[in-house]
């Protein structure tokens, strides 16, 4: 089957940004959930706020996005980037990492990336995230604060990205070192 990552995380944790960086380290396909929520917003002339609000109502987007991660963990070879792949992928992921960094740190990621004020960025991050937790609630039974199934909850704010994509290779090499003993 080959390797599969799953990359979950706060948003404006860099999950994405790291996603893609170990996707091109270990030449594996990227699939981002937060990707495809983009662009059913684009495709529906949606914010993504407003998607958000959709979503609530709408439970099917929900688990659209969700039967794609675990179709593409089915494949392997991949890595699944989005806030619910290691609840998704279970034990079809042979690593799961959950990215975090201070909130301040990630407000301040989102607000460059999408070139709008800190305080915009929070209201929007904020009620974001407070919608997921409730629809995840309501469709699985899941808390995404619950990290217990992660098997790496690793800080981005810790290091240069650089330092920290090799501490996260170590991590991988040393799982695959492993799996092969087996």
């Amino acid at each position: 089957m080959g390797l599969v990552l799953a990359i979950s995380g706060l948003h404006g944790s860099g999950k994405s940004t790291y996603a893609r960086a170990l996707s091109q380290a270990y030449g594996l396909r990227l699939v981002s959930a937060g990707q495809l929520f983009r662009q059913i917003a684009e495709k529906r002339g949606l914010t993504l706020e407003q998607l958000t609000e959709e979503a609530k109502k709408d439970l099917e987007i929900d688990k659209h996005i969700d039967g794609m991660t675990k179709r593409e963990a089915e494949k392997g070879n991949v890595v699944l980037d989005g806030q619910l792949s290691g609840w998704m992928t279970k034990e079809k992921a042979d690593v799961k990492i959950f990215f975090t960094a201070p909130d301040d740190v990630r407000i301040a990621r989102i607000a460059r990336r999408d070139r709008i004020s800190f305080e915009t960025a929070k209201k929007q991050t904020l009620v974001r995230e407070s919608a997921q937790k409730e629809r995840f609630k309501q469709l699985y039974d899941i808390d995404p604060s619950d990290l217990s199934i992660y098997d790496v909850i690793f800080d981005t704010n810790l290091q240069s990205m650089e330092k920290n994509i090799n501490i996260l290779k170590a991590i991988i090499s040393e799982y695959l070192t492993e799996k092969a003993k087996k």
